[in-house]
């Protein structure tokens, strides 16, 4: 994704207007509409939703009580596309003011409970969220006070991130590694790295360590499943490897087609898990943006449109359908669930300036090319699979 044009630090062209005013002002005609599927206001109804869950401090989390850097991210996201500049902007000061001295973010937990590990892709996730807010309203001044908050996270993400190119899952809460990373939390992180370098390359502070190590990672996700735990029951183990970017193309949509008997129920969604019978909005939504990215708009679409039965008329949106009981499961409305929605709605409407974020974050074919001296055993001299990484 091209950054938005500086007018200092090398980079050509006017400096870009900062905050909201002026020709960056948000309108109604800005937020993200899909005909016969939500409308302007049906979005902006959703994203009040997400604002009216968030704590005094800034947090936004679960219907449980507890607050994860990720999801906290993702609403906060959703939150500036819908033109909701205050609360986002709080919701990004909560996660600068929160962060540990080492990069990352602990769960916030509800009282008499305690969560000590901290989790590599949630505190990578932060970069996706303030490269989002730059290409949205354009507030060079944002994105210079955030840049530490965002160095600090890689660096800690980075930290764990095995020879093979894999990222382990997190820390325990002694500080020592886990012993096996995830799929999805890696497809996930490589979108983290590609906007942290993105964000680093218009602040003039370019990171070619962490342009090696996305590279390693793509590789890792794209040629490498013997690298991660085994979660495949899991959809997101499924569609995130797409959705974030280190497998496009035919070999992309290969995989889309191989597991979309296995996970999505026609009419309905997707599945969180294969053997349940229980759609959520979070994974469709995700999908559906994945499908957008590698042009597959109309299947996009149809999703989303079908799990509109998960819509509440406030705005916020049901986790899940237990569709052999015919029931909500769990019986809960969370904010990262509406987030989701939102951002799909926005990805496929292309109403914001960052609405193609995860479209373009895809890897160079080169990307996912093994090193000169790879500790994954493959050959540099073999071509990478037919289609990963090309961008669509």
């Amino acid at each position: 994704m091209r950054p938005p044009e500086r007018g200092r630090g090398g980079v050509p062209g006017a400096r870009a207007p900062a905050g909201i005013g002026g020709r960056w002002a948000r309108t109604p005609a800005w937020l993200p509409e899909l005909p016969g599927i939500l409308s302007a206001d049906a979005v902006l109804a959703t994203g009040r939703a997400i604002a009216a869950v968030q704590q005094p401090d800034g947090a936004i989390g679960w219907p449980d009580g507890h607050v994860d850097a990720w999801n906290h991210v993702e609403c906060a996201m959703a939150l500036s596309a819908c033109g909701l500049r205050e609360p986002a902007r709080r919701a990004y000061e909560w996660l600068r003011a929160t962060q540990r001295p080492d990069g990352s973010w602990r769960k916030r937990m509800p009282p008499g409970q305690a969560d000590l590990t901290t989790e590599a892709n949630h505190a990578a996730y932060c970069a996706v969220g303030i490269w989002h807010e730059l290409l949205v309203s354009r507030d060079e001044a944002f994105a210079e006070r955030m840049w530490p908050t965002v160095r600090a996270a890689i660096e800690f993400v980075l930290g764990l991130q095995a020879p093979r190119g894999e990222i382990i899952w997190r820390r325990r809460a002694d500080g020592s590694p886990e012993d096996f990373a995830l799929l999805a939390g890696s497809a996930s992180m490589y979108t983290s790295l590609r906007c942290a370098i993105m964000l680093a390359e218009y602040l003039g502070e370019p990171q070619p360590d962490w342009e090696l190590a996305a590279g390693q990672l793509a590789h890792a996700v794209a040629c490498h499943p013997e690298a991660f735990a085994d979660k495949s029951r899991f959809s997101m183990d499924w569609y995130y490897p797409v959705l974030g970017g280190p497998v496009r193309g035919e070999a992309a949509r290969r995989r889309l087609d191989e597991g979309w008997g296995c996970y999505v129920v026609p009419g309905l969604g997707v599945r969180c898990v294969s053997d349940q019978p229980w759609v959520t909005a979070a994974e469709t939504a995700e999908l559906a943006i994945t499908l957008e990215a590698v042009g597959d708009p109309a299947r996009a679409l149809e999703l989303l449109d079908r799990i509109q039965l998960l819509r509440d008329p406030s705005g916020a949106y049901w986790t899940g359908w237990q569709y052999a009981t015919g029931r909500y499961y769990p019986h809960e409305q969370s904010s990262y669930t509406s987030a989701a929605i939102v951002l799909a709605a926005d990805a496929l409407s292309g109403a914001t300036t960052a609405s193609s974020l995860f479209r373009e974050v895809a890897a160079d074919p080169a990307a996912v090319m093994p090193p000169a001296d790879p500790a994954c055993g493959c050959d540099p001299a073999d071509q990478a699979p037919d289609g990963v990484g090309g961008l669509v």
